[in-house]
């Protein structure tokens, strides 16, 4: 009788797995996450943190040296390894998988460093998307960060007003905006809303005189960037001259080159806040 049992309640708990409902692979996944459409997660793993931002910047090698800042919608995502017995993937194999998965959707592997880190990039409905993989050498966690490049949505604009302020509380402002092509003094037409609040400012005040000082980064001799600072600032007042009516004699044009940074020219970002120019009180 004892064995009869044990065959029937054998054969229930067989039937069991077709009647009890699949497991939810994402139950212990942090609230609020999902993984990328780009890449399915390593099996066995779970979403351990996760963040996202609209837009934010990361830094990504692409040698041993150097690294390129890409800026856009960011998702940072860090994968844990669920408790059991099977054996742990190797960090090795944790980036194969996810370059194979990039390969075959017309990506490219951009940085290997051999060991536990690799950068790769995908062309996808036009806008370039970069990833930032690394792996625990135990195996145990992997970490993503994957920008979707773009352009942010400009919410602060150029405000004569607020410079106003600034030069009368500290006798000089920052100006950001007015563009330039590369390693020249050509102004670009985008520039033109920042050049007519600089025009603002001054017809709004005309007591006011000032040196329009022009700043550059780091890159290249200072010899060089001396001249290119100065010939950007002498473009600024032309334009003020020029397109808006300021007359010539309240402004100075002033090239400083790379001798006042705002910020360090180690990184990317720290080279973009030093390019500018500054309306300085005369």
């Amino acid at each position: 009788m004892r064995r009869t049992v044990l065959v029937v309640v054998g054969a229930i708990l067989a039937l069991l797995p077709l009647t009890v409902a699949a497991v939810d692979i994402t139950a212990k996944d942090v609230k609020g996450s999902k993984d990328h459409p780009l890449f399915n997660r390593m099996q066995g793993f779970h979403i351990y943190a996760y963040t996202e931002r609209a837009f934010d910047r990361h830094e990504f090698s692409i040698d041993a040296k150097q690294t390129k800042a890409v800026e856009g919608h960011t998702y940072s995502i860090t994968y844990w390894l669920d408790q059991g017995d099977g054996p742990l993937p190797s960090a090795i194999q944790t980036i194969r998988n996810h370059q194979d998965a990039i390969k075959k959707i017309g990506g490219t592997v951009v940085y290997d460093d051999g060991r536990y880190q690799t950068v790769m990039r995908v062309t996808k409905d036009g806008n370039e998307i970069w990833v930032d993989l690394t792996a625990l050498i135990n195996g145990n966690r992997y970490d993503l960060v994957i920008v979707e490049q773009e352009a942010m949505e400009q919410e602060i604009v150029a405000n004569a007003e607020v410079w106003k302020d600034d030069i009368a509380s500290a006798g000089h402002v920052a100006i950001y905006g007015i563009n330039f092509d590369t390693d020249k003094a050509v102004i670009k037409p985008e520039s033109e809303p920042v050049l007519a609040e600089m025009a603002k400012l001054l017809k709004g005040d005309p007591a006011l005189n000032v040196f329009i000082v022009g700043h550059t980064d780091s890159t290249g001799t200072y010899e060089h960037n001396q001249k290119l600072s100065q010939d950007r600032a002498a473009a600024v007042v032309n334009a003020l001259v020029s397109a808006h009516g300021i007359a010539a004699a309240r402004m100075t044009a002033v090239g400083v080159g790379p001798v006042a940074p705002v910020a360090t020219n180690d990184t990317e970002d720290g080279r973009a806040k030093n390019r500018r120019v500054e309306l300085v009180k005369r």
